[in-house]
């Protein structure tokens, strides 16, 4: 036989079932899948390839799985820092959006995201955001793998002047964009508890229902949320959304900061899973979540970096190191959140979250060719006794050398293939001299 891809001469972690690392890793692909996995002696010639990368005794890993962002908001980079959260989306990032998201912005802004993940090591991301058209446009011209859902919120929005369509705009995106054949997955997003009515979740929710999709919601984010539902329901927020009925397995809930025991057995109980956004979550003030409990509960987690204005990047490899930093610190116990278990929710388990674990998050023989290579031929990388260690303490987004995303190579020597990044950054500076402008 004849592989598409051939990587080899690589440490493989595949983070399967049993965290099989595999030493001196012989990886295959043929027609978008992995074919084999094995570890191959030094005198043995490769199988024959059309293509074959020398990984120079790297490391190989899944592909990354970003599992909440709002790719558009790279244009908010920087623009309101060091805010509490409600003023920081009330006074300046809705009014930001109301002036700048049009499809051309969000279209190049959607662009300089992808650039920004491939060259980070995502594979996978998971959005929800306004005129979603153009975000999937460009993830699909950069190859990449996604769920993406157009955004909900009961007031008038971008793409969305008219509050009264905001059920029906995602229903169409939805019906656009549902091919499983396709690297696209639609969803449907609704902001929050506080921003849509009943109503409005419950009609979402049902779409999502009806068509087999991934239903997503901010949840819990923040100590005024949980008052402002606590005041409006007497209950909290995730009380809330259960009596709503919203919650089960094709529910994904973001943040769920301000959450209690009864909250996580809601949330165990219902199969729903959560993103965790630790950067996000720490640069707001919003807390801390108690994942190591949601864990312990048998909560599916997977990590996500929230929108580049909260952020303000879209690296994993960042929120895997502050994710096992941040919950040592706050349990005091230097052995919560160990590498692999973070390792894992950077790959398998928010593949599991936002539904898509039988394709991608873990390198096993039939599933679809995502995957990083990380270059580890650098002083701070040496010496290697624990690759899982490396991936969370000590590797950088800048290490990531090469990218494959369903058997085909999107970034190769830390250069993104498909997408002219140059032209992208020089629209979207030319995006960011009119926001400064406040034009």
């Amino acid at each position: 036989m004849t592989y598409d891809l051939v990587i080899h001469n690589a440490t493989i972690v595949t983070v399967n079932a049993s965290f099989e690392i595999i030493p001196n890793g012989l990886l295959c692909i043929k027609a978008g899948k992995i074919q084999r996995i094995e570890s191959m002696p030094s005198n043995k010639s490769l199988p024959a390839a059309k293509e074959s990368i020398d990984a120079a005794g790297g490391l190989i890993m899944p592909g990354l799985v970003n599992t909440h962002t709002h790719l558009p908001m790279t244009l908010f980079r920087g623009l309101a820092d060091d805010l509490p959260l409600d003023i920081w989306l009330n006074k300046h990032i809705f009014p930001a959006e109301g002036a700048h998201i049009n499809p051309d912005n969000v279209r190049w802004a959607a662009l300089l995201a992808c650039a920004e993940m491939l060259l980070s090591g995502t594979t996978t991301c998971c959005d929800g955001y306004f005129l979603e058209d153009q975000v999937a446009e460009a993830i699909r011209l950069s190859g990449m793998r996604a769920v993406l859902a157009q955004g909900v919120i009961d007031f008038p929005a971008p793409g969305v002047p008219d509050p009264g369509e905001n059920i029906k705009i995602p229903q169409t995106f939805c019906a656009k964009w549902h091919n499983p054949s396709s690297l696209i997955t639609p969803s449907i997003f609704c902001h929050s508890a506080y921003t849509c009515s009943a109503e409005t979740l419950k009609r979402a929710k049902t779409h999502c229902d009806e068509k087999g999709l991934l239903f997503q919601i901010h949840a819990a984010e923040t100590k005024n949320e949980w008052q402002q539902i606590k005041n409006e329901h007497q209950s909290t927020p995730i009380q809330y959304l259960d009596q709503l009925e919203l919650l089960d397995e094709n529910t994904l809930l973001i943040h769920c900061v301000w959450i209690d025991e009864d909250d996580i057995e809601i949330i165990a109980a219902s199969n729903a899973s959560v993103s965790h956004n630790p950067e996000s979550n720490a640069k707001l003030a919003a807390g801390i979540a108690p994942v190591p409990k949601l864990l312990k509960a048998g909560v599916c987690v997977g990590l996500g970096t929230d929108g580049c204005a909260s952020n303000n990047n879209l690296d994993l490899f960042h929120e895997m190191d502050m994710a096992a930093k941040l919950h040592k610190v706050d349990t005091f116990d230097p052995t919560t959140m160990d590498a692999a278990t973070v390792v894992k929710m950077a790959t398998i388990e928010g593949a599991r979250a936002i539904g898509l674990d039988k394709q991608t998050g873990s390198i096993e023989v039939g599933k679809q060719a995502d995957l990083i290579v990380i270059d580890t031929q650098a002083p701070h990388l040496m010496p290697i006794y624990h690759p899982e260690s490396h991936i969370v303490y000590t590797a950088k987004s800048s290490d990531v050398r090469d990218v494959v995303v369903d058997g085909c190579v999107l970034a190769k020597d830390r250069k993104v293939l498909q997408l002219d990044i140059e032209e992208i950054m020089a629209k979207v500076r030319q995006i960011a001299r009119h926001i400064k402008k406040g034009r």
